[in-house]
C-alpha cells in the first residue's frame, strides 16, 4: 500500500526537509528569498549548500547538476559528482555555495538565435531558489536559469521569472488602490493538463517516421476511430493503469500534484492533470511529467507519444494552461464572489484580461505556434487560430449592464434532477466552452490553444507580461484620480466597451464565426511562420522591453529560433517520408505489384476459365499509383533543394508552410490510397488500427 503523504515530495529538497535540515536564521532567510524574491547572500548559500548534499548523499546520490531549460524545448543537464580530492589520494564529499549558485555548461551548441556566434563557447547557470532541487537518476538537480557571457538569456526559465515579478509589481499597485496594504507579491499560479498516446513499442520502433519525427507521415485511417465515442471516459485497460499508477507514484515523489487521469478521445489517447501551483514550479513539473511519461511507458513495453498530431484522422493532443491570479496569502484575484456586478476589484482585473487578450492577439497565438500544433488547430479537435476569449453569458450581462449603467439582477440558479434520491444541486453560473482558446472557467482562464510538447513558459510569460501592461495602464490612470470610485467605474466601463469586440461565448468552429472575427477585425494567423512574423512588432518589442522581458537582442533570438526550428521541423520529415517512399514503400509496391502479375500468369496457365481480371486489374491501378506516388515525391525533393536557397528565416519558414507542406500531403494521399489497396503483409509498415488498438 501506497503512503502517498509520506511519499510526496520524499525526493525533493522542499520546505518541510529545509526546516529539518537549515539552522533556523538560515531556513528564515532562505524562505524571505523564495517569498519575496530577496538576494540570498554567499554564506547562505554555504550553508544551504552543504545541507542540500548530506541529503542528497544519504538518499544514493554522488552527483549534482544544474537542471536548466535551454530554448530547445526540452530540460539541460551537465552532471558533476560531490568528490574533491584529498592530499593522501582519498576523497572528500563537497558541495560549496559557489558551486550551487552558478555552473558553467558549455553555451555553444544551443540555440541562440545568433546572439553568440558558435565558437563563443562560455555560457552560465544560476541556481533557482523559488524551485526546489530534486533527486533524479541519483543525482541532486539544481534548477537553474540559463545566459551567456555576455548576460544575454538562453533559456525559458529567466523570461517567466522577470514576467511573475513584473504582473506581481502591477497587480499590487492595483490592491494598494483597493486598500490592501499587506499583500507583498501577487502570484501567477497554473495548472497544465496534459494529453498524450501510448503504443506498443515494438510497433513505433518498427516505423521510421515515429522514430524521426514523432508523428505518422504515412498510414491509412483504421475502420474504426474516435465515432462511437466510447474511449473518452472508459475503462482504463490494465496495462495502461499499471503504467498510470506508477507515473503517479514517480510524479508524487518529486512532488508533482499529479490529481486526475483518464481516457480522452482518440483511441490510444490519455490525460493527466495536476493541481495548481506556481507558475515557475507548474513549468518545472511539467517538463518533468513529459520526461517521466515518456521513461516509465518504456517500462511497461510502450511508447509515449508527445507529438500534437501522431495520427491522422482522430483528435491530437493538447495540453489546457489553467491561469489565474492569486495573493501570497492564496485570494484568488479572478474570483467574482458572490456579487461579481458590486465586486469592482474583480471586474477591474477581468477588463485587464479582456484589454490584453484583445491587444495582444498575436502574442497568444505565438505561444502556440509550432509545425505540430499547425495539425490541431481549428481541426474540431482544438480551437481555431483566431484567437478569442469566453466569459460566458453571466459575465457578459453583468458588463453590459455595468457600460449601460443599469442594475443586473443576479439570480442562483438549481440544477434539478427530477429523481427524489439524487440531490439538487448549485449550478455553475456558466457552462465551459471547449471551442474556445481562451475560455474563463469560474476562477482562472483556461488557454486551449498549447499542444501537448509545449514548454509552457512562453504562453505564461505572454499572459504574465501583456496582463502586466494593462494593470500598469490602469495603475498610472486611478492614482492621479481625484476621485477613485468614479474613475474607476468609468475605466471598468470604457475598457470593455473597446475591446469586447475580442469576446465571443459561440462556437468557434462555426464557419460564420470565421466571418465574424474577420468583421471584428480579430487576427486569423492559420500557419506558424504567419504567427511567428509579428512576434517582433514594434509594439511587441515595446511591450517585453517597458517590461524587462527580453531585450531588443533575446526577442529577435527568440523570433529567429522559432522560425529555425519550424523549417528544420519540416525539413526533417520531409526527409523522412522520402527515405521511407524510396526504400521502403516504393520497393514494397513494386513487390506486391510483382507477386499479382505472377499469381495471374499461374491462374491463366492453369485453365482458360480462370479469370485472372481481379490480379490485373489491380496490379493496373498499383502501378499507376506508384507512378503517381514516384512523381509526388520527386516534386518534394525539388522543392527540398529550391529551399537551399532561400537565405531569410521568415522566407523560409513561408515557404516550407506554403509549399513543402502541401507537397507532402499531397504524396501522403496516395501512399495511403495505396496502403488500402495492398495486401496487409505486403505493406512495409505497422497500420494504424495495430498502433491504434495495441496495448490491452
Amino acid at each position: 500500500m501506497v503512503n502517498v503523504p509520506e511519499l510526496f515530495g520524499s525526493l525533493v529538497f522542499d520546505e518541510r526537509t529545509m526546516k529539518e535540515r537549515l539552522p533556523k536564521q538560515t531556513y528564515k532567510t532562505l524562505k524571505k528569498t523564495i517569498k519575496e524574491g530577496k538576494p540570498l547572500d554567499i554564506n547562505v548559500a554555504n550553508i544551504v549548500a552543504n545541507a542540500m548534499k548530506d541529503w542528497a548523499v544519504e538518499n544514493g546520490c554522488t552527483h549534482y547538476t544544474h537542471w536548466f531549460q535551454p530554448m530547445t524545448g526540452v530540460t539541460a543537464e551537465k552532471h558533476d559528482s560531490f568528490i574533491n580530492p584529498n592530499d593522501d589520494g582519498t576523497v572528500i564529499m563537497e558541495f560549496s555555495g559557489k558551486e550551487l549558485i552558478k555552473g558553467e555548461p558549455d553555451a555553444s551548441s544551443f540555440p541562440s538565435g545568433g546572439i553568440r556566434a558558435t565558437f563563443e563557447a562560455r555560457g552560465y547557470t544560476t541556481w533557482d531558489p523559488t524551485s526546489y532541487a530534486f533527486i533524479k537518476d541519483g543525482s541532486l538537480c539544481i534548477p537553474t536559469a540559463f545566459c551567456s557571457y555576455t548576460g544575454d538569456v538562453l533559456d525559458k526559465k529567466t523570461p517567466l521569472l522577470r514576467s511573475m515579478e513584473a504582473i506581481s509589481n502591477s497587480a499590487v499597485r492595483i490592491l494598494r488602490l483597493f486598500g490592501d496594504k499587506d499583500t507583498a507579491r501577487v502570484i501567477t499560479t497554473v495548472g497544465p493538463e496534459q494529453e498524450y498516446f501510448l503504443i506498443d513499442k515494438e510497433l513505433f520502433d518498427s516505423r521510421k517516421d515515429l522514430t524521426y519525427t514523432g508523428r505518422t507521415l504515412f498510414g491509412a485511417r483504421a475502420p474504426k476511430g474516435q465515432e462511437l465515442e466510447d474511449h473518452y471516459f472508459g475503462k482504463i485497460k490494465d496495462k495502461v493503469s499499471a503504467f498510470m499508477k506508477e507515473l503517479d507514484v514517480e510524479l508524487w515523489k518529486l512532488g508533482i500534484y499529479a490529481k486526475t487521469k483518464h481516457n480522452e478521445v482518440a483511441p490510444a489517447q490519455h490525460e493527466l492533470a495536476p493541481i495548481f501551483t506556481t507558475t515557475n514550479l507548474a513549468t518545472d513539473h511539467n517538463q518533468l511529467t513529459m520526461e517521466m511519461m515518456k521513461r516509465i511507458a518504456n517500462r511497461h513495453g510502450m511508447e509515449c507519444l508527445l507529438h500534437e498530431k501522431p495520427f491522422a484522422g482522430v483528435n491530437g493532443s493538447g495540453k489546457h494552461n489553467n491561469w489565474s491570479l492569486s495573493t501570497s496569502d492564496g485570494r484568488n484575484l479572478l474570483s467574482p464572489g458572490k456579487d461579481p456586478y458590486n465586486n469592482k476589484q474583480f471586474l477591474l482585473f477581468l477588463v485587464a484580461v479582456i484589454k490584453a487578450v484583445d491587444e495582444y492577439q498575436d502574442l497568444l497565438r505565438i505561444s502556440a505556434a509550432s509545425a505540430g500544433n499547425d495539425h490541431r488547430l481549428g481541426a474540431n479537435e482544438a480551437p481555431p487560430a483566431i484567437v478569442s476569449m469566453f466569459i460566458g453569458t453571466d459575465l457578459e450581462d453583468i458588463l453590459e449592464a455595468y457600460v449601460e449603467g443599469r442594475e443586473y439582477d443576479a439570480h442562483e440558479e438549481k440544477l434539478k434532477t427530477g429523481v427524489e434520491v439524487l440531490a439538487d444541486f448549485k449550478k455553475d453560473t456558466t457552462d465551459r466552452n471547449r471551442t474556445s482558446p481562451f475560455a474563463f472557467t469560474g476562477n482562472k482562464f483556461e488557454f486551449r490553444m498549447l499542444g501537448s510538447s509545449d514548454n509552457i513558459s512562453c504562453p505564461n510569460i505572454m499572459l504574465n507580461t501583456m496582463v502586466a501592461e494593462e494593470l500598469t495602464q490602469f495603475a498610472d490612470e486611478l492614482e492621479k484620480a481625484e476621485n477613485f470610485d468614479e474613475a474607476l467605474t468609468e475605466l471598468i466601463k470604457r475598457t470593455y466597451r473597446e475591446h469586447k469586440r475580442i469576446v465571443f461565448n459561440g462556437n468557434n468552429y462555426a464557419p460564420e464565426w470565421v466571418e465574424e472575427a474577420e468583421r471584428r477585425g480579430l487576427m486569423n494567423l492559420r500557419t506558424a511562420p504567419s504567427a511567428i512574423a509579428h512576434y517582433i512588432d514594434e509594439k511587441n518589442e515595446t511591450l517585453f522591453k517597458k517590461h524587462r522581458i527580453y531585450s531588443t537582442a533575446e526577442l529577435h533570438a527568440r523570433y529567429e529560433i522559432l522560425l529555425e526550428n519550424y523549417s528544420k521541423v519540416i525539413n526533417i520529415e520531409a526527409l523522412t517520408m522520402m527515405d521511407m517512399a524510396k526504400k521502403d514503400i516504393i520497393p514494397a509496391v513494386s513487390r506486391y505489384v510483382k507477386e499479382l502479375v505472377e499469381t495471374a500468369s499461374a491462374k491463366k496457365a492453369l485453365s482458360a476459365e480462370i479469370t485472372a481480371e481481379l490480379e490485373v486489374e489491380l496490379a493496373s491501378k498499383l502501378s499507376k499509383l506508384q507512378l503517381c506516388f514516384s512523381h509526388r515525391i520527386d516534386k518534394l525533393d525539388s522543392l527540398l533543394i529550391k529551399a537551399g536557397d532561400i537565405s531569410g528565416k521568415q522566407e523560409l519558414a513561408n515557404f516550407y508552410a506554403d509549399e513543402i507542406f502541401p507537397a507532402m500531403q499531397e504524396a501522403r494521399a496516395v501512399a495511403d490510397e495505396m496502403e488500402m489497396s495492398m495486401d496487409a503483409k505486403a505493406w512495409p509498415y505497422a497500420s494504424y488500427g495495430q498502433m491504434l488498438y495495441s496495448v490491452k
